[in-house]
């Protein structure tokens, strides 16, 4: 789905949101130049599988954090993660490399994708991500994000990263 079945879920759920374009970024750190100004906590987006490929979780966290993938996959209970490769991040979440997004989990009708949230971002008031697309930056408040992730249905759990 597009950039624009984005906002349109927004828009369903009443979730005021902010939106700011720019160049195609690939990665957040690559980002960063470009989210000067903006008032929200930039989030990494990590799509992974387990290593039999029968689970698939999105990890959210701050972006200037690293993340230890071997200390999520003991908090979430699977053995080890592994990036899931492009076809996979295009089958479950319909979107790209460099485009991964939680935003993503509106193509997930199945609920195939489980949400692991860095447990920290509870204190922040304002999260973006990109909206299916690399080329612009969507900010909401951390509540309204929540809201989201509730209508989509996909599992979610709090994780230290």
């Amino acid at each position: 789905m597009s950039e624009a079945s984005v906002y349109a879920r927004l828009d369903a759920l009443a979730i005021p949101y902010a939106r700011h374009t720019h160049p195609p970024i690939d990665t957040a750190e690559a980002g960063e130049a470009h989210w000067a100004g903006i008032d929200a906590t930039h989030c990494k987006n990590l799509f992974m599988r387990n290593q039999k490929g029968t689970r698939h979780y999105i990890v959210i966290f701050d972006f200037r954090k690293r993340a230890d993938l071997r200390a999520v996959a003991d908090q979430i209970g699977d053995g080890k993660l592994s990036f899931g490769s492009p076809e996979r991040l295009m089958k479950y979440l319909g979107v790209t490399p460099g485009s991964v997004s939680p935003f993503g989990l509106i193509n997930d009708a199945e609920h195939h994708v489980r949400v692991a949230l860095d447990r920290a971002l509870k204190t922040t008031e304002r999260i973006s991500f990109h909206p299916n697309l690399n080329t612009a930056t969507v900010v909401v408040r951390f509540a309204d994000f929540l809201r989201f992730l509730e209508t989509c249905g996909n599992p979610v759990q709090y994780v230290t990263v």
